[in-house]
């Protein structure tokens, strides 16, 4: 059967609801850190959000920043690091109407936090109350442990490796790698995509039985990191088109 075109033109690398989705995972992630929120929480914030648009169907009958209010808000449950909803809309409100005043204490607002609270219980139906992820955070911790012990400890302190992969692997977020890709996978490819930045190679590669990513994951091939990669790659592209 051939790929529907229509849809492949909605949902493609470059389409008007990527565009979307990229925006809005922009403003969990700005408004995630000015609640004071960890790296964790902010990721599984974006991960409810790719998911819940995933299951469900284009962005059309739902508000994706109302979407991501309470995804923040579920996100915040989930990991333990609460938010009242109250700091979520006026964070949410100023991130999208910064030159308004602050939104008053009236039906609007109420009205408002409503939504937040139904659209929360929409969210754990659809995702069948799945909302707790494996993140790539650990297992990237653990690979850069490692890669920095297998390196030359001259070329790791002078490449900034690992600020440069934990920085991948914040904005694969803005794509939905998680909801594609195994955290692990998605973690061995920031680190694979890191060392070619700075022009590192893992010492030993070529002469080893088995390639050095394989040692984390096994189920893991050199395609499906290239595929990785390609993806992150057009995140960065779909950046450049909208700024």
């Amino acid at each position: 059967m051939e790929p529907d075109r229509a849809a492949s033109d909605q949902t493609g690398p470059g389409s008007a609801e990527t565009k979307i989705h990229f925006k809005v995972t922009r403003f969990i992630m700005e408004a995630g850190v000015k609640l004071g929120l960890r790296s964790i929480p902010v990721a599984t914030a974006c991960t409810i959000y790719h998911h819940f648009f995933t299951a469900t169907v284009a962005p059309g009958p739902y508000d994706p920043y109302l979407v991501a209010m309470a995804a923040l808000y579920l996100a915040g449950k989930v990991e333990e690091q609460h938010l009242r909803t109250r700091d979520i809309i006026n964070v949410s409100h100023r991130y999208l109407h910064p030159q308004s005043e602050p939104l008053a204490l009236d039906s609007r607002f109420w009205e408002l936090r409503d939504s937040i609270v139904q659209c929360e219980l929409l969210m754990l139906r659809v995702l069948g109350f799945r909302v707790s992820f494996r993140h790539p955070h650990k297992y990237l911790l653990h690979y850069l442990l490692s890669l920095r012990r297998w390196l030359n400890r001259h070329s790791w302190e002078r490449s900034p490796v690992s600020a440069a992969a934990w920085a991948l692997l914040r904005d694969s977020y803005h794509g939905g790698l998680c909801v594609r890709y195994p955290p692990q996978h998605v973690a061995v490819a920031v680190l694979q995509l890191a060392l070619d930045c700075y022009g590192l190679e893992v010492p030993a590669h070529a002469q080893a039985q088995k390639p050095w990513w394989q040692v984390f994951s096994e189920d893991l091939s050199k395609a499906q990191i290239d595929q990785i990669i390609l993806d992150l790659i057009q995140i960065y592209t779909l950046d450049a088109e909208i700024c």
